[in-house]
Formats: structure tokens, sequence, C-alpha cells
């Protein structure tokens, strides 16, 4: 089939060919020469954005790439300021690939890349797909995203959607009666893999259960299915193999960077450290080794238009104990550094722990669809969800004491059945938000 993806990348100057070609030389370098590539391509990032980079000069003082772990870890406040400030010398609007963070931090930021460190990305974006079969040329992609409800922004996706060989099945509307119109198009169209959020997947997957279908049945042309951008639980993910009838791969990536980590086919989460360098840092911006928790900070190794150096993303991960300097391993993702509840005691904890305990109750019998929680004061929370019925008073004691077990005494929570719950412009949901400007 025509490269119509490829060929839409070298008419926007994206040098994908050469990307694709010195990514599959980093692939195949031994273990000692990746060591040497990856210290050689740190020392030539920074020492670039210090030669070229105002912005990056003024932040990073006297430190300098042979003192690594002096230079200074940038954070998205540090980059909310006009990119025309933080832009590279010789590097225009115009030459360049812009984009906006989705803002899941509550920090969003406009970025740029230059033109062959996006390359890059879809190079990496190939690569990986590829380890399951999935040709981004060739492939029919089911694709559960938002899409933007203005004319403009909605045709771009739309013509987007064309040149990527996607069907777009849109999140904002979840009903039984949507569900049933996204499984109509599975039984006539030859998909090859579903990509996309994973609530809404998960959603619709506990959809097929109810009535009893397994994906594949209808679809035979299904492979894999990635997902990305929310937690991916085991629970979900043993309901998505089942009522898919596919395997399932987690995905990790951030828009301004790239793929940051991807399941390969031993079911490790497997770092990329082809573009990519990744840290994890205590409170104190020290490198904790690995099997330790703490904040993922990323130095993107080509990016030249835009420093992207130690750059803390926002999230609390683990590298696995096994993981090398050339092959590291994503143990665990835990959640965003904003995603915290300040307790009355003082005491502060992962909303994730919310979540998860919830979840882990709430979803007994199927009811529940979908559910957020927020804290609204030090000791108040508001559950909303949905469900074919209210919850019941024993549940929701059952719920009350789970979290408590795991947190403190004395906590209040507020029960409130939806319709539907609230998206941000991209289709994510947002599993936990404190209120609270101090968390």
């Amino acid at each position: 089939m025509f490269s119509l993806f490829d060929l839409s990348l070298r008419l926007n100057r994206f040098p994908i060919k050469k990307a694709k070609a010195d990514l599959e030389k980093i692939v195949n370098l031994s273990e000692r020469e990746k060591t040497v590539f990856i210290e050689n391509q740190k020392k030539t990032i920074v020492d670039f954005h210090l030669k070229n980079n105002p912005f990056y000069k003024k932040l990073a003082g006297a430190s300098t790439a042979e003192n690594w772990e002096t230079l200074p870890v940038l954070n998205k406040k540090n980059l909310q300021q006009p990119l025309k400030n933080r832009l590279s010398k010789n590097y225009s609007v115009n030459a360049i690939y812009l984009n906006k963070t989705s803002g899941s931090s509550g920090t969003p930021f406009i970025f740029a890349k230059d033109k062959y460190c996006h390359a890059l990305t879809w190079a990496s974006n190939f690569m990986r797909f590829g380890w399951y079969d999935i040709n981004l040329n060739t492939s029919y992609q089911a694709r559960f995203y938002g899409i933007p409800k203005d004319f403009l922004g909605h045709s771009k996706e739309r013509f987007k959607d064309f040149l990527s060989r996607r069907y777009r099945f849109s999140v904002f509307n979840l009903s039984d009666e949507v569900l049933n119109e996204f499984l109509t198009k599975f039984k006539t169209k030859k998909f090859d893999y579903i990509n996309g959020y994973t609530s809404s997947i998960v959603l619709f997957a506990k959809f097929l259960q109810k009535k009893n279908i397994i994906l594949k049945d209808l679809c035979p042309s299904l492979k894999v299915c990635m997902v990305t951008s929310e937690m991916l639980f085991e629970e979900d993910k043993i309901l998505l193999e089942k009522q898919l009838g596919i395997p399932i791969v987690n995905e990790y990536g951030a828009s301004e960077l790239d793929l940051i980590a991807f399941q390969n086919t031993n079911g490790e989460w497997q770092i990329n450290s082809e573009t990519l360098f990744i840290e994890i840092l205590d409170e104190n911006n020290k490198v904790l080794p690995y099997g330790s928790e703490g904040r993922i900070v990323i130095t993107s190794l080509f990016n030249k238009a835009h420093p992207f150096i130690r750059y803390d993303i926002g999230d609390i991960g683990i590298l696995d104990e096994k993981s090398t300097l050339e092959k590291p391993i994503l143990k665990k993702l835990i959640g965003r550094t904003n995603d915290v509840a300040l307790l009355p005691s003082g005491k502060k904890s992962p909303g994730l722990i919310f979540y998860y305990v919830t979840k882990s109750i709430i979803e007994d019998d199927g009811n529940v669809k979908e559910f957020t929680i927020t804290q609204t004061q030090t000791d108040s929370f508001d559950v909303n969800y949905i469900s074919d019925y209210p919850l019941s008073q024993p549940q929701v004691e059952k719920i009350q004491a789970a979290i408590i077990s795991y947190l403190e005494p004395n906590l209040k929570f507020n029960f409130i059945r939806k319709t539907s719950l609230k998206r941000n412009k991209r289709g994510k949901l947002k599993q936990f938000t404190s209120e609270l400007a101090t968390a």
C-alpha cells in the first residue's frame, strides 16, 4: 500500500527516512557502544544549548555536562513563558514542530521540536509498534481519543486521521447507545489494532462483557491494543485481554518528548533509551538507585530547537532493579506529583490510593462504569460515578472503611451519581483532583 503517512511527514520536511536509518544504527549498537553513545549525546545536547540557547544558559549558570548532577532540573513552570524566549538561535516558529502539552499536570505550555527530532519521534513509534506487526503506514487503527469541537480543529484532526489510516471513536459520549454504534463499526471495518485512552477502552470492554461479546470474534483482523495516557490496572488489563481477545500493550509517553516507555514482547515496560535519558530523583534532586521510587526526570537527547534537559515531567515512578543504562525498564508508574491529597493529620498521600482502593471494591458487581475522586477539603472527598443504579449503603460503608484503613480516620465521602464525567479537551479522564491550593 502507498505510504501516505511517510509522504505527509516528508512533505512537511520531517526527514523520516534519515531518522529511521539513524535509529536503526542506535538500536544495533553493542552494549559498550550504546553506553558511549548515551554519554556523548548527553554532553552534545547540553553543550549545544549552553552555546545556542540564552534561556538555558541563564538557567544553567556555571553548570556543565561534565558535572551532570549540578545541571538544573527543569520544571513546567520554568517553561511557562513565551516560546520565543526559549527557542535556540537560528530556530524560528516557521521551521520547527510546534504543539501544546495536554495540561493534565495543571501547567500546560507550548513547546517546540526541531524537524529532525520530531522525525526521530515518529521513527521510534514505527519501530515499537512494529514489535507487534503494526505498520503505521498501512495498518488500520481504531482510535479512542477526543477530538476538537470547533470546525477548524475538528477538520484538521479528521484529515490527520485520514493520512494516518485511523478511524476515530470520540470518547466524549460513551453511553450504551454510542458504544453499540462503536460495535457496529468493528463488525464492518477491518481494523488491525486499537489505540487510545485506557479508561475509554476499559468502558468499551465492560460493555462487551455485559453483552457477552469477544471483539476479535466480530473483527478477526484485530492484532493488538495499545493503551495510553491513563493508568492501566492489572484487573483492567485482564478484562481487556478477555473481552477484546487480543494482547494489551501499555504505552507511556509525552507529547513534548517521545514515547517514554513501551511494553515489549517479553512483557517488560522498556524505556526508550535511544532518544531519551531517564533519571529517578528524590525531592532534593539526587539520583536514586534502581528500585527506588522518585520523580521521573527526562533528557531529550536530540532536540536542538528547545531544551528538555533534566526535565521533571511531573510523574512518579520506579526503574526496575534489573535495568541497565542501555536497557532501562520501568517497573512501576505511580502517578503524578500533583495528584497528592493533603490530609487533616498533615500526612500527604498519592491520590491514586483512593482510586485504587475504591476501584477494587466498587466494581465487584459491574454496576459502576467509571468514577473520579475530588478532594474538596482536607477531610472531604467527592466520589463522582456513573452506574446503572445508585450504590447501596453497605457498599458506601465498605468503601469508606477500606480507604480509612489505608489512610486515617474521620474522613468524609460524598458519593454523587452522574450521567457523565468531565474530561479534558483531549478526552482524558483525570482520576484524582485536589481543589486545595496547598496540595
